[in-house]
């Protein structure tokens, strides 16, 4: 009699072998079925037939998953467990039985060259990835992978605040509730002499059956949160952001020497200057300008811009390469810096200090007399600078209030330098980039690294004048290296999200502003709204919506423009010490225009770059998000014992569950719950970005002046709650008079009750 399976409608084992070898996807019983063309009477015995060579060792089970045994499927789930000399992710199998296949396989993780944050994964995190088989057998990782979703970050180390019990050991409350949900036990001996309140990274045991709390170990005490510096380190904990360097880089970094004239222009004699903040510890940028002698250019200007050149000291694939490609860019919070390069480099070798030998790469630009950008070119020089100004000082020199040391430098620099910058304005002006008056306010720390005060600098032509020349410097790289063909990394923005804009339209609509629909959208378009709401009431909260309608700017090796500044092709050149990107660039023009040592490698080609772009890129937003929330954290901090206090704000976020209120004086952002306003029931309508009373009508706006109460401060968190004093705004009479009758009817009803209670 013939068994069921040797059917021919059925396949034999063989074929089945043949078949889970060559699948790329997801391999079960129903795509067997499907791919065989089997009924359902028959995949009971399909069934039996795959659990049969279970049984021989031929197939493995995996999440119901089929592949050969010994090998990785096409999609497996692993867990990130370091980086290789180059610093790049290297990920293992999460379920793999070394006893019976050895050790488990290594996979090389790629990151996509247009990755999402929830495709950038690191160390720790666990991960579902697509994985090739290199075929290079020289290779000890013959496998690649790429992320196609991110399970898991990084769970085992947890961040919190330590609450010791009597007779030892404590608890642990977590600061990321997204990351942890519920308190941790910390067994006695398991503190690692933690106090109370100390701010703590432990490592999280595995989870045991039976009730009680998940129990976990300190591995690293990192302060008191009695100090505000304590709050920079949550940061940088919860996001990884490296900020210890590697002691080869190190190494590195201090057997750096001084660059020599040797195969450098001299530029020595250049008065050249840096302008930056007050309280700056590196410089890398410095400017000159002068009339162009040329006759054909009456009213034109030669401007030079020099910049550090890292790349002399930073050469690819070298140990400080590797760690600046990992942390990508500095980052920079009110206590500290978490530098991309170690200080040898870059507030020694590599900044620009007045009259020290410094070796740069700069342009000089020739502009025109309407501000254009006529030709340029690039050069690797020794330079001095002649002076170090801060914005303030600069611009108070001209205008009037020179000091000792801009003095002397007013008339052959300093007002040069000004006229240039008044000529390269109406190019600007022309051109119409974005036009966003939002400016950012910054937290001043005592010297025992309290907050002080928050302040907004003045924005100042000192500024500006420094961004214009840059802009022009960063336009320049990038038009060499295109005409070179060299690969680059450029700064691209993308144009708004059509839905975005549809969204700002209905907003601008219940202002009687219109933004028309046809045509192509353009940075000018935006800005003549911006001009309409100039010293209007409502002037922050469009300025504040227009930027929500933003694209984000990124790095990436294809160009599609910088919509922003309104710019055809635009690269990162004038900040090498802490952007990556720029040190990229830096290497291509050096290889470009043939300057010596330490060019761009040829095999980093637009692949390479494209994949170094979507990394940098996620470490630039990593950083951003640090950034803000220890500002956050710091203002809640600040706050914490002014609770009950008034404050004067408006509405920056409307949402179902409530009101995002930011305070005026310290720009500090609270939330208002929606229950708690009024006696009204309150629905969220998105068109109008407004809570609206059910009842009475009553509307709260985005943008809406309001007096709110502080409630409630947790500084771990960064969060405050407010209670709304102020009352709304009506759409008519009619509405008022409704609202003021359903209150006196409410307060009548009180009374009432309380005469009932009485008797």
């Amino acid at each position: 009699m013939t068994r069921p399976h040797t059917k021919p409608s059925l396949p034999s084992k063989d074929d089945l072998l043949a078949f889970i070898g060559q699948q790329s996807g997801k391999i079960g019983t129903r795509e067997i079925a499907r791919a065989f063309g089997l009924k359902n009477a028959d995949r009971a015995t399909l069934k039996r037939m795959l659990r049969e060579l279970a049984d021989e060792g031929r197939v493995e089970r995996r999440r119901k998953k089929l592949h050969h045994p010994g090998t990785l499927p096409p999609v497996v789930v692993t867990d990130i467990t370091a980086r290789d000399a180059d610093g790049e992710l290297i990920a293992l199998p999460t379920e793999w039985d070394e006893a019976e296949h050895g050790p488990a396989p290594k996979i090389r993780v790629r990151i996509p060259r247009r990755a999402r944050p929830n495709e950038v994964a690191g160390v720790g995190d666990r991960a579902l990835l697509r994985v090739e088989e290199s075929g290079e057998k020289d290779d000890p990782i013959r496998h690649t992978g790429r992320v196609i979703k991110l399970i898991d970050r990084a769970r085992q180390r947890v961040l919190g605040i330590f609450r010791a019990a009597p007779g030892g050991g404590g608890r642990l409350a977590p600061i990321d509730k997204k990351q942890l949900g519920h308190e941790l036990s910390i067994p006695a001996g398991a503190g690692a002499d933690a106090r109370d309140g100390d701010l703590v990274a432990v490592e999280v045991a595995p989870r045991r059956r039976g009730f009680g709390l998940a129990s976990a170990r300190v591995t690293e005490k990192l302060g008191s949160l009695a100090s505000e510096r304590a709050v920079s380190l949550i940061a940088i904990h919860a996001h990884s952001i490296p900020h210890v360097f590697p002691a080869a880089a190190t190494a590195e970094a201090q057997a750096a020497k001084p660059a020599r004239l040797a195969g450098r222009e001299d530029w020595r004699a250049l008065a050249l200057v840096t302008i930056d903040p007050g309280d700056a510890k590196d410089h890398d940028d410095a400017v000159y300008a002068a009339r162009d002698g040329d006759p054909n250019n009456a009213g034109g200007f030669v401007i030079s811009v020099a910049i550090a050149d890292v790349s002399h000291y930073v050469r690819p694939g070298s140990a400080l390469d590797r760690e600046a490609l990992v942390r990508g860019n500095s980052v920079y919070f009110p206590d500290r810096v978490v530098p991309m390069l170690p200080e040898r480099i870059s507030n020694d070798l590599c900044s620009l200090r007045p009259g020290e030998d410094r070796a740069a790469l700069a342009v000089r630009l020739v502009v025109g007399a309407d501000g254009r950008k006529r030709s340029h070119s690039f050069h690797r020089v020794l330079m001095r600078s002649a002076a170090r100004l801060s914005y303030v000082q600069a611009q108070a020199a001209v205008d009037g209030w020179p000091d000792e040391t801009t003095g002397p430098l007013l008339a052959s620099i300093l007002e040069p330098l000004y006229s240039a910058y008044r000529t390269v304005k109406r190019a600007r002006d022309a051109r119409a980039p974005l036009d966003l008056d939002l400016p950012e306010r910054k937290i001043v720390l005592t010297a025992h690294n309290t907050v002080d005060r928050v302040m907004t600098p003045e924005r100042l032509d000192a500024h500006r004048l420094i961004e214009e020349f840059m802009i022009l410097a960063n336009v320049a790289a990038a038009e060499t290296l295109e005409r070179a063909r060299v690969p680059l990394i450029y700064r691209v923005h993308d144009e708004p999200d059509p839905e975005r804009v549809n969204a700002l339209r209905e907003f601008l609509q219940s202002l009687d502003i219109s933004l028309p629909k046809a045509g192509a959208l353009r940075a000018e378009q935006f800005n003549r709204i911006l001009e309409r709401v100039k010293g209007r009431d409502v002037e922050k909260l469009v300025n504040e919506v227009v930027l929500r309608t933003q694209a984000q700017a990124e790095y990436a090796a294809e160009n599609y423009g910088h919509f922003g500044l309104n710019l055809r092709r635009y690269a990162h050149f004038t900040s090498p010490i802490r952007r990556y990107a720029d040190l990229i660039v830096h290497r291509g023009l050096i290889r470009a225009v043939r300057l010596g040592d330490g060019g761009l490698p040829q095999e980093q080609d637009v692949a390479a770059l494209g994949e170094i772009g979507a990394q940098i890129s996620a470490a630039e937003r990593r950083a951003m998000k640090a950034e803000r929330e220890t500002f956050d954290r710091l203002l809640a901090h600040f706050l914490a014992d002014r609770i009950g206090a008034t404050f004067e704000g408006h509405i920056s976020g409307a949402t179902r569950a409530g009101l995002f209120v930011k305070l005026d004086d310290t720009g500090a952002d609270g939330f208002v719950p929606a229950r708690t306003i009024g006696a009204d029931y309150f629905r969220y309508h998105e068109d109008r970005h407004a809570l609206i009373g059910a009842r009475s009508g009553e509307t709260h706006r985005l943008g809406d002046r309001v007096t709110v109460r502080l409630i409630e401060a947790a500084p771990v968190a960064g969060a405050l709650r407010f209670e709304l004093l102020s009352e709304g705004r009506y759409n008519d009479a009619r509405r008022r008079a409704k609202r003021e009758r359903a209150a006196h009817a409410q307060s009548a009803n009180r009374a009432q009750r309380q005469r009932m209670r009485k008797r």
